[in-house]
Protein backbone atom coordinates (compact mmCIF):
# COMPACT_ATOMS: atom_id res chain seq x y z
CA UNK A 1 0.00 0.00 0.00
CA UNK A 2 2.71 2.33 1.10
CA UNK A 3 4.51 1.65 -2.52
CA UNK A 4 1.66 2.04 -4.45
CA UNK A 5 1.08 5.58 -2.95
CA UNK A 6 4.55 6.15 -2.99
CA UNK A 7 4.15 5.55 -6.66
CA UNK A 8 1.35 7.49 -7.19
CA UNK A 9 2.79 10.32 -5.68
CA UNK A 10 5.61 10.17 -8.12
CA UNK A 11 3.42 9.97 -10.88
CA UNK A 12 1.70 13.21 -9.88
CA UNK A 13 4.76 14.95 -9.58
CA UNK A 14 6.02 14.41 -12.87
CA UNK A 15 2.99 14.84 -14.42
CA UNK A 16 3.08 18.29 -12.76
CA UNK A 17 6.81 18.76 -13.69
CA UNK A 18 5.74 17.64 -17.23
CA UNK A 19 2.81 19.80 -17.35
CA UNK A 20 4.45 22.76 -16.28
CA UNK A 21 7.72 22.52 -18.68
CA UNK A 22 5.96 21.39 -22.09
CA UNK A 23 4.78 25.02 -22.61
CA UNK A 24 7.49 26.69 -21.38
CA UNK A 25 7.03 29.90 -23.80
CA UNK A 26 3.46 32.00 -24.28
CA UNK A 27 1.25 31.45 -26.97
CA UNK A 28 1.26 34.03 -30.22
CA UNK A 29 -1.58 36.23 -29.49
CA UNK A 30 -3.61 38.49 -32.14
CA UNK A 31 -4.30 35.57 -34.82
CA UNK A 32 -6.30 36.80 -37.44
CA UNK A 33 -7.40 36.09 -41.42
CA UNK A 34 -6.41 38.71 -43.84
CA UNK A 35 -8.71 37.21 -46.96
CA UNK A 36 -8.52 40.14 -50.02
CA UNK A 37 -9.54 38.81 -53.81
CA UNK A 38 -8.84 34.84 -52.89
CA UNK A 39 -5.41 35.87 -50.93
CA UNK A 40 -5.58 34.28 -47.42
CA UNK A 41 -3.50 35.24 -45.03
CA UNK A 42 -3.10 34.12 -41.51
CA UNK A 43 -1.42 36.61 -39.60
CA UNK A 44 -0.47 37.32 -35.36
CA UNK A 45 1.53 38.97 -33.05
CA UNK A 46 5.26 38.27 -32.52
CA UNK A 47 6.19 36.88 -29.66
CA UNK A 48 7.55 39.47 -26.57
CA UNK A 49 9.37 36.63 -24.47
CA UNK A 50 13.20 36.32 -24.32
CA UNK A 51 14.96 34.29 -26.78
CA UNK A 52 18.29 34.15 -27.15
CA UNK A 53 17.91 32.63 -30.79
CA UNK A 54 15.25 33.50 -33.30
CA UNK A 55 11.67 32.76 -32.33
CA UNK A 56 10.11 30.49 -35.16
CA UNK A 57 6.59 29.65 -36.09
CA UNK A 58 4.92 26.89 -37.04
CA UNK A 59 1.16 26.93 -38.48
CA UNK A 60 -1.47 24.16 -38.94
CA UNK A 61 -4.93 23.70 -40.41
CA UNK A 62 -7.72 21.70 -40.50
CA UNK A 63 -10.51 21.53 -43.08
CA UNK A 64 -13.62 19.55 -43.11
CA UNK A 65 -12.38 16.01 -44.24
CA UNK A 66 -9.67 16.38 -41.62
CA UNK A 67 -12.01 16.83 -39.04
CA UNK A 68 -14.46 14.55 -39.93
CA UNK A 69 -12.95 11.26 -42.14
CA UNK A 70 -9.47 11.76 -40.47
CA UNK A 71 -10.43 11.82 -36.87
CA UNK A 72 -10.13 15.60 -36.45
CA UNK A 73 -6.18 15.63 -37.47
CA UNK A 74 -4.04 18.71 -38.15
CA UNK A 75 -2.04 19.06 -41.49
CA UNK A 76 1.24 20.78 -41.58
CA UNK A 77 1.14 24.25 -43.50
CA UNK A 78 4.20 23.29 -46.22
CA UNK A 79 5.30 26.91 -46.76
CA UNK A 80 4.86 27.83 -43.02
CA UNK A 81 7.36 25.71 -40.76
CA UNK A 82 9.93 26.90 -38.76
CA UNK A 83 9.75 30.51 -40.46
CA UNK A 84 10.42 33.62 -38.27
CA UNK A 85 7.88 35.76 -39.83
CA UNK A 86 4.34 36.55 -38.58
CA UNK A 87 1.98 35.96 -41.72
CA UNK A 88 1.73 33.10 -43.20
CA UNK A 89 0.06 32.52 -46.75
CA UNK A 90 -2.43 29.54 -47.27
CA UNK A 91 -3.32 30.77 -50.57
CA UNK A 92 -3.14 27.14 -52.08
CA UNK A 93 -3.51 25.44 -48.72
CA UNK A 94 -7.02 26.35 -48.20
CA UNK A 95 -8.35 24.84 -51.29
CA UNK A 96 -11.87 24.25 -51.08
CA UNK A 97 -15.32 25.99 -49.85
CA UNK A 98 -15.39 24.23 -46.51
CA UNK A 99 -14.91 25.95 -43.10
CA UNK A 100 -11.19 25.56 -42.19
CA UNK A 101 -9.55 25.45 -38.20
CA UNK A 102 -6.10 27.40 -38.11
CA UNK A 103 -3.39 27.28 -35.38
CA UNK A 104 -0.35 28.67 -34.84
CA UNK A 105 2.67 28.02 -31.91
CA UNK A 106 6.10 29.76 -31.52
CA UNK A 107 9.15 27.52 -30.96
CA UNK A 108 12.49 29.08 -29.30
CA UNK A 109 15.64 26.51 -29.62
CA UNK A 110 14.02 23.27 -27.92
CA UNK A 111 11.18 25.25 -26.15
CA UNK A 112 7.58 25.22 -27.52
CA UNK A 113 4.54 27.29 -26.69
CA UNK A 114 0.79 26.11 -26.71
CA UNK A 115 -0.89 26.38 -30.24
CA UNK A 116 -3.51 29.41 -30.45
CA UNK A 117 -6.44 28.86 -32.88
CA UNK A 118 -8.09 31.33 -34.63
CA UNK A 119 -11.35 32.62 -32.87
CA UNK A 120 -13.62 31.41 -35.55
CA UNK A 121 -13.52 29.29 -38.37
CA UNK A 122 -12.54 30.62 -41.86
CA UNK A 123 -14.45 29.69 -45.40
CA UNK A 124 -12.63 31.05 -48.23
CA UNK A 125 -16.20 32.52 -49.63
CA UNK A 126 -15.80 35.08 -46.87
CA UNK A 127 -12.80 36.71 -48.81
CA UNK A 128 -12.98 40.34 -49.95
CA UNK A 129 -13.27 41.44 -53.37
CA UNK A 130 -12.09 44.82 -54.76
CA UNK A 131 -13.28 46.63 -57.79
CA UNK A 132 -11.01 45.16 -60.58
CA UNK A 133 -8.13 47.56 -62.35
CA UNK A 134 -9.22 47.80 -65.89
CA UNK A 135 -7.30 49.81 -68.71
CA UNK A 136 -8.73 50.48 -72.11
CA UNK A 137 -7.06 50.35 -75.22
CA UNK A 138 -8.61 51.11 -79.27
CA UNK A 139 -7.34 48.49 -81.70
CA UNK A 140 -8.83 49.95 -84.90
CA UNK A 141 -12.56 49.40 -84.90
CA UNK A 142 -12.18 46.87 -81.51
CA UNK A 143 -11.88 47.36 -77.86
CA UNK A 144 -9.13 45.56 -76.07
CA UNK A 145 -9.93 45.77 -72.19
CA UNK A 146 -7.28 44.86 -70.02
CA UNK A 147 -7.11 43.73 -66.33
CA UNK A 148 -4.50 43.56 -63.92
CA UNK A 149 -4.69 41.39 -60.47
CA UNK A 150 -7.93 39.23 -60.17
CA UNK A 151 -8.58 36.83 -58.13
CA UNK A 152 -8.42 33.45 -58.52
CA UNK A 153 -11.42 31.25 -59.42
CA UNK A 154 -13.48 34.57 -60.27
CA UNK A 155 -15.97 35.65 -63.17
CA UNK A 156 -15.47 39.01 -64.28
CA UNK A 157 -18.27 40.90 -66.12
CA UNK A 158 -17.57 43.62 -68.65
CA UNK A 159 -21.08 45.75 -69.73
CA UNK A 160 -20.01 47.61 -72.86
CA UNK A 161 -22.63 50.10 -74.56
CA UNK A 162 -23.00 53.48 -76.41
CA UNK A 163 -22.29 56.63 -74.71
CA UNK A 164 -25.96 57.97 -73.43
CA UNK A 165 -27.81 54.24 -74.68
CA UNK A 166 -26.82 52.10 -71.73
CA UNK A 167 -29.90 50.06 -72.02
CA UNK A 168 -28.81 48.28 -74.95
CA UNK A 169 -25.48 47.77 -73.50
CA UNK A 170 -24.12 44.14 -74.06
CA UNK A 171 -22.69 42.16 -70.97
CA UNK A 172 -19.64 39.93 -71.78
CA UNK A 173 -18.57 37.63 -68.66
CA UNK A 174 -14.88 35.94 -68.73
CA UNK A 175 -12.60 33.84 -66.39
CA UNK A 176 -10.17 36.14 -64.60
CA UNK A 177 -7.24 33.63 -65.94
CA UNK A 178 -7.98 35.75 -69.42
CA UNK A 179 -7.44 38.97 -68.30
CA UNK A 180 -7.82 40.53 -71.82
CA UNK A 181 -11.42 40.92 -73.34
CA UNK A 182 -11.86 41.27 -76.96
CA UNK A 183 -14.97 43.13 -78.03
CA UNK A 184 -14.58 44.00 -82.38
CA UNK A 185 -16.50 45.04 -84.94
CA UNK A 186 -17.55 48.24 -83.00
CA UNK A 187 -19.11 51.64 -85.22
CA UNK A 188 -16.44 53.76 -86.24
CA UNK A 189 -16.56 57.10 -84.81
CA UNK A 190 -18.54 56.40 -81.23
CA UNK A 191 -17.89 56.60 -78.14
CA UNK A 192 -18.54 53.48 -76.01
CA UNK A 193 -18.59 53.00 -72.45
CA UNK A 194 -17.51 50.28 -70.25
CA UNK A 195 -17.81 48.81 -66.58
CA UNK A 196 -16.53 45.81 -64.77
CA UNK A 197 -17.44 43.93 -61.70
CA UNK A 198 -15.64 40.57 -60.76
CA UNK A 199 -17.93 37.72 -58.92
CA UNK A 200 -17.07 34.40 -57.07
CA UNK A 201 -20.56 33.38 -57.03
CA UNK A 202 -24.30 34.57 -57.37
CA UNK A 203 -23.54 36.37 -53.74
CA UNK A 204 -20.61 37.41 -53.29
CA UNK A 205 -19.65 40.03 -55.85
CA UNK A 206 -17.07 43.33 -55.77
CA UNK A 207 -18.15 46.70 -56.68
CA UNK A 208 -18.31 47.80 -60.08
CA UNK A 209 -15.66 49.63 -61.40
CA UNK A 210 -15.83 53.55 -62.56
CA UNK A 211 -16.95 54.06 -65.89
CA UNK A 212 -14.42 54.79 -68.58
CA UNK A 213 -15.38 55.94 -72.39
CA UNK A 214 -13.90 56.05 -75.19
CA UNK A 215 -14.16 56.38 -79.21
CA UNK A 216 -13.26 54.32 -81.47
CA UNK A 217 -11.47 55.47 -84.54
CA UNK A 218 -11.67 52.83 -87.26
CA UNK A 219 -9.74 50.33 -88.59
CA UNK A 220 -7.19 52.94 -90.90
CA UNK A 221 -6.46 55.08 -88.03
CA UNK A 222 -4.28 52.15 -87.35
CA UNK A 223 -1.82 53.03 -89.48
CA UNK A 224 -2.64 56.79 -89.79
CA UNK A 225 -0.84 58.00 -86.82
CA UNK A 226 2.66 55.63 -87.83
CA UNK A 227 2.95 57.17 -91.23
CA UNK A 228 2.17 60.58 -90.50
CA UNK A 229 5.35 60.52 -87.62
CA UNK A 230 7.50 58.38 -90.01
CA UNK A 231 6.98 61.08 -93.09
CA UNK A 232 7.12 63.85 -90.73
CA UNK A 233 10.91 62.40 -89.00
CA UNK A 234 11.87 61.87 -92.90
CA UNK A 235 11.23 64.93 -94.49
CA UNK A 236 12.97 66.78 -91.09
CA UNK A 237 15.86 64.71 -91.24
CA UNK A 238 15.85 65.73 -95.37
CA UNK A 239 16.18 69.72 -94.89
CA UNK A 240 18.97 69.20 -91.99
CA UNK A 241 20.97 67.01 -94.57
CA UNK A 242 20.24 69.74 -97.17
CA UNK A 243 20.98 72.67 -95.14
CA UNK A 244 24.72 70.87 -93.85
CA UNK A 245 25.37 69.83 -97.01
CA UNK A 246 25.15 73.54 -98.29
CA UNK A 247 27.30 75.06 -95.43
CA UNK A 248 30.17 72.16 -96.19
CA UNK A 249 29.88 72.70 -99.98
CA UNK A 250 29.49 76.42 -100.26
CA UNK A 251 32.30 78.23 -103.02
CA UNK A 252 34.16 81.14 -101.58
CA UNK A 253 32.40 83.24 -103.99
CA UNK A 254 28.77 82.08 -103.48
CA UNK A 255 28.58 82.28 -100.13
CA UNK A 256 29.92 86.07 -99.82
CA UNK A 257 27.07 86.48 -102.48
CA UNK A 258 24.20 84.87 -99.94
CA UNK A 259 26.24 86.01 -96.21
CA UNK A 260 27.22 89.94 -97.57
CA UNK A 261 28.53 91.92 -94.86
CA UNK A 262 27.39 95.32 -95.30
CA UNK A 263 29.61 98.04 -93.84
CA UNK A 264 28.93 99.74 -90.66
CA UNK A 265 27.41 103.30 -90.17
CA UNK A 266 29.48 106.18 -89.93
CA UNK A 267 28.08 106.58 -86.44
CA UNK A 268 29.27 103.48 -85.36
CA UNK A 269 32.73 103.46 -86.29
CA UNK A 270 35.83 104.72 -83.89
CA UNK A 271 37.77 106.86 -85.95
CA UNK A 272 35.66 109.22 -86.09
CA UNK A 273 36.77 112.90 -87.66
CA UNK A 274 34.65 115.50 -85.98
CA UNK A 275 35.41 118.90 -87.28
CA UNK A 276 33.60 122.26 -85.61
CA UNK A 277 32.97 125.13 -87.80
CA UNK A 278 35.05 128.65 -86.64
CA UNK A 279 33.49 131.84 -87.27
CA UNK A 280 36.45 134.41 -88.55
CA UNK A 281 36.57 136.11 -85.49
CA UNK A 282 36.56 133.22 -83.58
CA UNK A 283 39.25 131.73 -85.71
CA UNK A 284 41.83 135.09 -85.19
CA UNK A 285 41.47 134.35 -81.92
CA UNK A 286 42.84 131.22 -81.85
CA UNK A 287 46.60 130.95 -82.48
CA UNK A 288 48.93 127.93 -82.46
CA UNK A 289 50.78 127.76 -79.20
CA UNK A 290 54.31 126.17 -79.46
CA UNK A 291 55.35 124.92 -75.92
CA UNK A 292 59.65 124.77 -75.04
CA UNK A 293 61.18 122.53 -73.45
CA UNK A 294 63.04 124.34 -70.44
CA UNK A 295 66.63 124.68 -70.18
CA UNK A 296 68.33 124.27 -66.83
CA UNK A 297 70.98 127.00 -66.30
Amino acid sequence: MTQSLQVVMMMTVLLGFTDSDVWTLPAPGGVTMDSVNMKHILKWLPLQAHCDTAVLYSVQFQGEFELTVLNGSWVDAPECQQTPHTHCDLTFDLGSDSDYNLRVRAACGSKLSSWNKLDHNFNRRDTVLTVPEMALMVDGDALQVTFDKLPLTAVVTVTVWKRDDELQAVVYTMPSEQKVLHVAALQEGVEYCVRAQTALNTQLHSSSSDTQCVSITGPDAAWKKPTTVTVTVIIMAGLLFAVFWSVVHCRADACQSYFHKDPLPQSLRSDWDIQIPLSPEEAELCEQIKVMPSVDC
